[in-house]
């Protein structure tokens, strides 16, 4: 005998379902917020120079500290050695970019200073004796970079390339200085240009210093004066080797 067959019941129809619109791509979401943009390798090796410059003239000396560095970029320790071998390297590179900042604005006020010699050097005087030049946290920075020039081979290169430039930017305004002289029929005698530039710079640095140290001594007038008096002097009666 066969089984009983069971009487199959009629299916009834499965409940029609709500179209839900379409939307194009994805399914929509809320609106999003911005995206965080992750900084690139040569902005963040930026922001931790900046951070280390800052700490300097916060702290000091003591604001070399990994720990300090990292707080003020609000970043760990642990991505300071990944952007950079050691604390050395970064200290470097923030002296590197700390020197080229205030040479490069010495450079952009010369550039932009009326086509003659004389102008060019009363804009590299002006911006020599003005802020941010005269700040005492930017002082501060040089004093923690001139006590580690003696024992970090990595500060004395960045010094030794940095300082070339000012002394060339110095050299060739002097040197045409010492051509509208001669072209004026001044003295016959050359300076030894070399010579001549260190000892601007070193004028330059004293006054600078000196005015740093005690603001009160005098005014950046004066020592504009002062260089501005060394250098006509230098022009009118010239001493030294022939020029190269």
């Amino acid at each position: 005998m066969t089984a009983p067959t069971r009487a199959r019941r009629p299916r009834s129809a499965a409940p029609a379902r709500t179209a839900r619109p379409r939307t194009q791509g994805r399914a929509a979401t809320a609106p999003a917020g911005p995206r965080f943009r992750r900084q690139l390798p040569e902005e963040r090796r930026r922001a931790l120079i900046l951070a280390t410059i800052a700490c300097l003239k916060r702290y000091g000396h003591e604001g070399l500290s990994v720990r300090t560095i990292s707080a003020a970029a609000g970043v760990s320790a642990g991505l300071i050695n990944h952007h950079f071998p050691n604390k050395d390297q970064l200290v470097a590179a923030a002296y590197r970019y700390f020197n080229n900042e205030l040479v490069g604005a010495m450079l952009a006020a010369v550039a932009s200073a009326a086509d003659s010699p004389r102008a060019r050097l009363q804009a590299f005087l002006n911006a020599s004796f003005s802020p941010p030049n005269l700040d005492a946290d930017v002082l501060a920075v040089w004093v923690v970079f001139w006590g580690l020039y003696r024992h970090s081979r990595l500060i004395q290169r960045v010094h030794h390339e940095t300082h070339e430039d000012y002394v060339r930017l110095v050299r060739s305004m002097l040197a045409e200085l010492m051509q509208e002289a001669r072209s004026k029929e001044a003295r016959a005698a050359r300076a030894d240009l070399r010579l001549a530039a260190i000892g601007l710079t070193a004028l330059v640095d004293g006054l600078w210093l000196e005015w740093c140290l005690e603001p009160g001594t005098f005014r950046p007038a004066d020592a504009i004066a002062l260089c501005e008096a060394w250098v006509e002097s230098l022009t009118q009666h010239p001493r030294g080797s022939a020029l190269e």
